[in-house]
Order: structure tokens, then sequence, then C-alpha cells
């Protein structure tokens, strides 16, 4: 065989995303189920393999016998970065808060103060929809490389007025613990939504009302950029020969917002009140919001924590003084610990 001169340019990748109706099964990709996220750009997945590569007694050099590896005992993930657009953003909201396929119709989703334990596996069919497929799409024919039985475990939005205009931005981590679908032969991306209207963008400037502009109860910020910050661990367990059979989420979800505003007379109170906060302080006093209203609704990106406890102030040296101004969302035990909608 000779050599090949077609080559690939890196933006000719794509990770393309479908809600999954069965565990163990991947999407199939009839009638576009599969929606393209709109990436920057798109790095290989951490297969993680486990491999043993000791040296055995009577040798001082690897021999081939002594070589083992094993991919059913491992965790796959996959991280992608991009612009957050509409109905990628549906599926990942969705999935980060344990929501079943269509459970956030109204484009708020949120997570309860006193959520249970989800989990979900190869014989649970009430949790069907909590999974997604992942298929990261190569230009070479044949090649992609698909993924079944995927959560999201963290996701990032994120926005900057001198970057972009202040367009929302997300990095997402997937893992799976079941083998991967295909690394070699896939074929699933012929129906796969890569369509990104305009209309999908969310931007900081729809934030227009300062009243909506809320950190830890203070109003009317001046804002420079912010980063709210999802984790919901997976954990994966019962082993078999596709991999693990039950994936549960059981440790703390968290939900963290950093963002940084203009130092002045609204703003210059939250350095005592970082240093004087109490255990269990006013609710109303304690509220984070960054929304175009008092409510979240569908169609308009927003976040609003009710209750939250600052982690961090303090000083951001520039052309002017700003703050860096960090709070992490608390149950309160009845409204949501948080909510986001787009």
């Amino acid at each position: 065989m000779g050599i090949n001169t077609t080559a690939f340019s890196p933006k000719q990748f794509q990770v393309a995303i479908a809600e999954q109706d069965a565990f163990g099964t991947i999407e199939a990709d009839g009638g576009n189920a599969y929606h393209a996220l709109d990436v920057d750009s798109v790095g290989f997945p951490s297969l993680n393999p486990t491999q043993v590569l000791d040296v055995r007694a009577g040798s001082r050099v690897l021999q081939k016998e002594d070589f083992f590896q094993d991919v059913k005992a491992s965790v796959k993930e996959i991280s992608v970065s991009g612009t957050a657009t509409t109905n990628a953003l549906d599926m990942l909201l969705e999935n980060i808060t344990g929501k079943a396929e269509g459970a956030g119709t109204d484009g708020v989703y949120s997570f309860a103060s006193n959520a249970a334990v989800q989990s979900v596996g190869k014989t649970d069919s009430s949790q069907a929809g909590t999974l997604l497929s992942l298929i990261i799409v190569s230009p070479l024919s044949n090649t992609d490389l698909a993924f079944k039985d995927c959560v999201v475990t963290s996701l990032t939005l994120n926005g900057d007025v001198g970057t972009e205009g202040g367009r929302i931005k997300f990095s997402a981590t997937f893992q799976t613990g079941t083998l991967a679908e295909d690394l070699s032969d896939a074929t699933l991306a012929s129906g796969i939504d890569t369509a990104f209207a305009a209309s999908e963008n969310y931007f900081m400037s729809s934030w227009s009302d300062v009243a909506y502009r809320k950190i830890y109860g203070v109003d009317d910020l001046v804002m420079s950029s912010f980063s709210l910050t999802l984790e919901n661990p997976a954990t994966f367990s019962g082993l078999v020969s596709t991999g693990y059979e039950v994936v549960s989420r059981a440790a703390e979800f968290s939900a963290s917002l950093d963002l940084t505003t203009k130092y002045d007379v609204n703003t210059e109170p939250l350095i005592a009140s970082f240093n004087n906060q109490t255990q269990q302080g006013s609710s109303a006093a304690q509220a984070t919001l960054l929304n175009d209203d008092a409510s979240m609704t569908n169609g308009n990106f927003g976040i609003s924590m009710p209750t939250t406890v600052l982690t961090n102030v303090a000083f951001n040296e520039g052309d002017i003084m700003m703050l860096d101004v960090s709070v992490k969302a608390v149950g309160d035990g009845s409204n949501s610990l948080v909510e986001v909608a787009c």
C-alpha cells in the first residue's frame, strides 16, 4: 500500500449527541435524533484501558505474554467546549440535572434541594431517557467514534463581554462505563442535525434590567464576565462483559458561580458580607440571579440560585477596579438549589 496524500483539518471533526431510550442500546440515527454541538475543537476521548506492564519474575525484560489489557473495567471520558446553542444546551442541562427525556420541555431546568440518589441500569426502564449517546464524527468515511450510556458529569456555562460580544459558551464532560459502541467502523452519522440558527445563541446583553443582575442579594451589577459550573458526579458499578451495568448519581450535586463586576458603592459591601456571613442568613439576602426578568422563562438564558453563600471576594485590578465574586448554591429546604433556563 502506498502513502495516502489526503489530509484533514481538525475543524472537520464534529461531536453529536442524542437522548438515549434504553440502557445499553445506542440511539438510532433516524429522523435527525442526533444534534451536533457547536464545538470550537474536538479532542480525543480518554479511553482509560487498564494496562499491566510489570516485568514478571524470571526476566529483566517485559515479555509479550506478560502484557495485560482490560477495557471492561474502565470509565471513558469525553470533554468538549464551544458555543451554547438551544438544542444542545437543552440536552446537556436535562442530563446533568437527571431529568428524563422531555422532562424539561418548558426550557427551565432545576435541581431540588432535597434530591434523592439517581440510578439507572440494564433492566431499569423507569429511567429511560436519562442517558445520552455520543458520536465523534470523523471526516474519514466509516471511522466515527461512538459511545452509549453517557452522562454529563460537569457543565460550565460562561460569558465575557470582551469575547464574542458576551455570547454564552459551554464546556462539558461526559462519562460512560459501557464498552465503546464502535471505534473503527461506526456508520451512525447519517442522521445528524448540524444546523445552527442565529436565534439559538444567547448573550449576556439580554440581562439588560439591572434589577435582575444580582449576587448574594446585591443587584445593579455592572458585570464583565461570569462562569457557572454544575457538577453531578457519576459512579459506575456492577462489572459485566459489556462494562458496568449500573450508573449512579450519589455524590454531591454542586452549583457555583464566579463573576467579575465593577467595584462601586453597590458591590463594596460584599467584602464585609464575605467576612461576616452567618451559618443561616436570610434567604432573600442570599439570592443570586442573572436573568432578564424575576423568573426563569423558556427561550431566555438565565441563572437562579435562591440561596447562596459567598466563597470568595477579591479585588481584580484592571483599567478600573473590579471585584471577583464567587458563590455556591445551598439548599434551603424548599426552593430549588439552582435553576437554569434556555
